[in-house]
């Protein structure tokens, strides 16, 4: 079967692999072997997130659940069924015990490990197949269109949107982003695209309050919500 996502454990010599049958493996890196098979998503599961604490194993998957599991027992311990659509991304915070999920219906911010909603990412439609972020809560979302937004991942504003284009000769459609990564440093953004290339996006130095400026009400308002949540 195919193999949509892979993590490897922070602390344990373990490998989990999300496929398109449903589940997501447990391999020891050591042996080579497979010591639990997650099961219980209905359809492919498109991304898994590993922790080093309880959850330790969270996987997204097209049957539009969220779900985190015992990786001792190999049971799911809860189901989030909040997105309408294919979850096909997750990312965890460096520092905070918290995590976000993406699907075409929008992102949304989970605190662990209670699973609790804290707050819905807004600013763009459409299929989202990456999700990174960075040390200075830069949240960015790679999108099927090539659309990549970026978000304050503090309250949720999305205070830039750019649109990747694809290479000469490429088809409209292949501008698709499919993987995004930070460099160690947290200011240049990797992208792996449809059209065969690998991008890598930079600050922009001249960028200024003014060229760029932020929404205040748009960016109030966000806070609100967040709040309220």
């Amino acid at each position: 079967m195919a193999v949509y996502a892979c993590a490897l454990h922070p602390t344990l010599d373990v490998l989990l692999t999300g496929s398109r049958d449903s589940t997501c493996r447990v391999w020891d890196i050591r042996t080579r072997t497979c010591v639990h098979v997650l099961s219980g998503h209905e359809d492919a599961v498109s991304s898994v997130l590993t922790n080093s604490a309880d959850p330790q194993v969270i996987t997204g998957g097209m049957d539009s659940t969220v779900r985190t599991w015992d990786l001792a027992a190999g049971k799911v311990r809860s189901v989030l069924t909040h997105h309408k659509k294919s979850v096909r991304a997750l990312v965890g915070h460096a520092r905070e015990f918290a995590f976000v999920s993406a699907a075409a219906d929008g992102l949304k911010k989970w605190a662990l490990p209670q699973c609790s909603l804290v707050g819905n990412f807004t600013g763009g439609g459409g299929i989202v197949n990456s999700l990174s972020l960075n040390a200075d809560g830069v949240l960015v979302a790679g999108g099927d269109n090539g659309s990549l937004r970026f978000w304050d991942y503090a309250t949720g504003y999305c205070f830039q949107e750019e649109q990747s284009r694809p290479q000469s000769g490429s088809l409209d459609a292949e501008a698709g982003i499919y993987s995004s990564c930070f460099d160690l440093t947290g200011s240049r953004l990797i992208t792996g695209e449809a059209d065969k290339t690998i991008k890598i996006w930079k600050e922009d130095d001249s960028a200024t309050p003014e060229s760029h400026p932020i929404d205040m009400d748009s960016w109030t308002e966000k806070v609100r919500e967040f709040k309220r949540l």
